[in-house]
């Protein structure tokens, strides 16, 4: 089973690597400037961390509000001290949201 997650994890991060790697990639040629292989690995690795830590989060938001799946209050609540993530977040869902939902 660990093999397995492990396996998991591995391909996970090589998905993470070829994003990341695509985007860095434009947006270089855009500035006509160049990345190393080393800073898509540093960056990506910080963007790995940072995924972890937010699940982590979620997790725990959903877990002591008593339910096993993460919502978007939970999300919202993450994003409370991030003014601009915050209103991004919610314009998102407000022009998502289901003509039959009050709140």
């Amino acid at each position: 089973m660990e093999t397995d997650e492990a396996g998991l994890e591995e391909r996970l991060k090589s998905a993470l690597w070829m994003s990341i790697g695509q985007i860095v990639d434009e947006e270089t040629m855009k500035l006509g400037v160049n990345a190393t292989p080393q800073f898509i690995g540093a960056l990506t690795e910080m963007v790995w961390t940072q995924i972890e830590t937010v699940s982590q989060d979620l997790e725990s938001f959903a877990k002591h509000a008593g339910r096993s799946t993460v919502n978007v209050t939970d999300v919202m609540l993450l994003a409370r001290r991030n003014e601009g993530l915050d209103s991004i977040l919610r314009a998102f869902v407000e022009q998502h949201k289901q003509p039959d939902e009050t709140s």
